[in-house]
């Protein structure tokens, strides 16, 4: 296996097309949806040898991932273009609940500090 025809297969799957998707067309409106990529990847070669300095043997590998989140649409309507995002509603879930913790945590520290004066 070619590390570096891994590489350039997996560039060629983090395209234009994975973050502007294929124009939706209806009536006198055009919906262009959008979205976040992410990718990476790497390889590597290696030899190994035993304790007398002797070639052992040889390996390589390689990965790659890929990540596409949705971030909105592009609505163009008589030459007039919105921006319309997407809404993560478990990221906003999840920030509620942090904040709802540190506000617990504050109040019951406040709490304890205010009977340990009495």
């Amino acid at each position: 296996m070619d590390i570096m025809k891994v590489v350039e297969q997996a560039q060629d799957t983090a395209t234009v097309r994975r973050v502007f998707g294929e124009p939706i067309r209806q009536g006198d409106l055009i919906v262009v949806p959008v979205a976040r990529v992410l990718h990476g990847g790497g390889g590597g070669h290696g030899q190994g040898k035993d304790e007398k300095g002797d070639e052992r043997g040889s390996g390589s590998g390689g990965g790659f991932g890929l990540s596409a989140t949705p971030a909105g649409v592009f609505l163009i309507k008589d030459g007039d273009v919105q921006w319309r995002p997407a809404v993560d509603v478990n990221r906003i879930v999840i920030g509620g609940q942090i904040v709802l913790v540190v506000v617990a945590l504050t109040i019951r520290s406040i709490f304890k500090k205010w009977r340990r004066r009495r």
